[in-house]
């Protein structure tokens, strides 16, 4: 497969309904969903407390998303690019691959 397809947002939702009946942001726990490009099929990666609140296995963080990504674009993420001011700047500064996302 050479097309990755992700389905993603910045956040997820809380995992308790507030006083007005809704859900507001949770960024500590949420789902992506990965296919293609690389992703091994059938996997589920990572899980969160028994109240869904935070991560118990193998949390992923931002940049570690980002890692695996362009790992999977085949784009060095460990590579720097130019500012406008001549200053480089690394493409992911703290993250790793997740391997165990891979095919």
């Amino acid at each position: 497969d050479n097309t990755l397809v992700l389905i993603t947002s910045e956040f997820g939702r809380t995992p308790r309904i507030n006083a007005g009946g809704g859900r507001d942001h949770w960024p500590r726990v949420f789902s992506v969903v990965m296919a293609g490009g690389g992703i091994g099929r059938g996997r589920a990666y990572g899980a969160s407390d028994s109240l869904a609140a935070e991560p118990a296995e193998a949390p992923l963080s931002v940049e570690d998303y980002a890692f695996t990504i362009y790992h999977l674009l085949g784009i060095d993420a460990n590579s720097s690019l130019m500012s406008p001011g001549d200053r480089p700047q690394r493409i992911v500064t703290e993250g790793q691959l997740a391997a165990g996302l891979l095919a």
